[in-house]
């Protein structure tokens, strides 16, 4: 007569509210990489204009299509100083500020309605156990 036995136990600790601060994590890790996605094509087309890059060339003409999309609310806000081809485009300027600010008032809307403070762990032991047996 044989007899075998297994056992194995396993524990795991589950957070209260781990699921809603993950998520608030995620968001805002987007809403800041939108952001700097933003910013960044915004400040390229401000150093473009700047330095009087060439429009016809693809990486300026690129950048200079993308970014009149999101432009378009600040067009004519104020005035553009020019010299000799190099703009100041002071409009796109006010756009970040005001997309830096419209993104941490997102980001803390998100943050507020979804973030949940930590809670207790709780423990779960399993245990499991295996026989087998041969009768003779």
């Amino acid at each position: 007569m044989s007899q075998k036995r297994t056992s194995e136990v396993r524990t795991s600790q589950r957070e209260s509210g781990q699921e809603q601060r993950l998520f608030s994590f995620k968001a805002t890790q987007w809403i800041w990489l939108g952001l700097g996605i933003l910013e960044v094509l915004i400040g390229l087309r401000v150093v473009l204009k700047l330095i009087a890059a060439n429009p016809d060339s693809p990486f300026a003409a690129f950048i200079y299509t993308i970014s009149a999309i999101f432009l378009f609310p600040f067009a004519g806000l104020v005035g553009t100083p020019a010299s000799g081809g190099m703009v100041l485009e002071i409009s796109s300027i006010i756009a970040m500020l005001v997309y830096a600010l419209l993104a941490w008032g997102i980001e803390r809307i998100v943050w507020v309605s979804f973030y949940r403070p930590r809670g207790a762990l709780v423990g779960v032991t399993q245990t499991t156990t295996t026989r087998e047996q041969d009768m003779e």
